[in-house]
């Protein structure tokens, strides 16, 4: 009667499992239309709330001179040069940017086992697809193309993914110039709350960057959203410059650089960023 019993409880705690273990699956699927809730950041991110970053502006930035130099010289008109105009958000800031998104899952049809999650965004006139490959395939050796999505594999650490992405051209992570080179690595963890998709980045920069730089970016799943196809097209915004022109600022000569200070009274030592200024303990030396 005791063997029957044992039996018995085997056989309900395995169909308990059977039952449970499709639920506990699909807590972590992360596929789905999400729109973004701009919660961080707000003013840089949202050029029609809060005009976009300053010129000038790398506060919480752990930039080193390197950087900030290439960010002293940035000119936001480089954006209008043909080859700049059809440039979606890289990997360094992907989901930062405005917009709606799609996350797909792409699946073996014979095993039925999950390949990738395919993403598709839409923002600004441009649209990108990139590819997070979850079959344990390896990352392309050095010596491999560049893009600006990078190329990305993923795993499952519990309930949450980690996504780790190489081969990323060289970009931006602050839209006022602040730069990324083509040596960084993003490492993300993305992790669902109900119809809340959270994705903490992690950027290491041995070029640009004192230390890693962390942010998180809140998207909220949106049934209702229907993504449109983008046809991105280049145009002569500025016409009549020099063939070949470069928008920029030479050393010192860049007027706007002072102007975030006097507009959010920010001492100027704080607003030119680095691994001091981003903690608590940090004062100004003025």
């Amino acid at each position: 009667m005791g063997v029957r019993l044992n039996v018995s409880r085997s056989a309900a705690f395995a169909a308990l499992l059977i039952l449970v273990a499709p639920a506990a699956r699909a807590q972590n699927d992360i596929s789905g239309e999400w729109a973004g809730l701009l919660h961080e950041d707000v003013n840089h991110r949202n050029d029609a709330i809060g005009g976009g970053p300053r010129i000038g502006d790398y506060t919480g930035l752990p930039i080193n001179d390197a950087a900030r130099a290439r960010a002293d010289a940035w000119d936001a008109a480089l954006w209008t040069l043909p080859e700049h105009q059809t440039v979606f958000a890289p990997a360094q800031y992907w989901a930062r940017g405005g917009g709606g998104m799609r996350i797909q899952k792409v699946v073996d049809d014979d095993t039925q086992q999950l390949v990738a999650y395919k993403i598709y965004r839409a923002a600004a006139g441009a649209g990108i697809t990139r590819m997070i490959w979850m079959d344990g395939r390896e990352h392309p050796p050095e010596y491999a193309a560049h893009t600006w999505e990078g190329f990305s594999t993923g795993y499952w650490d519990g309930a949450m993914l980690t996504v780790k992405t190489t081969h990323v051209k060289e970009g931006y992570i602050q839209r006022n110039g602040v730069p990324s080179s083509d040596r960084a690595t993003v490492t993300e963890h993305i992790v669902r709350h109900g119809d809340v998709l959270t994705i903490v980045s992690i950027v290491d920069d041995p070029v640009y960057l004192e230390e890693p730089f962390i942010r998180s970016t809140n998207w909220q799943e949106n049934r209702q959203q229907q993504l449109t196809g983008v046809i991105s097209e280049s145009v002569d915004e500025i016409p009549g410059r020099d063939r070949g022109y470069v928008p920029h600022h030479l050393p010192g000569t860049n007027k706007w650089l002072k102007d975030a200070a006097k507009e959010f009274g920010i001492p100027e030592d704080a607003l030119r960023g680095g691994r001091e200024t981003t903690y608590p303990e940090y004062r100004p030396n003025k």
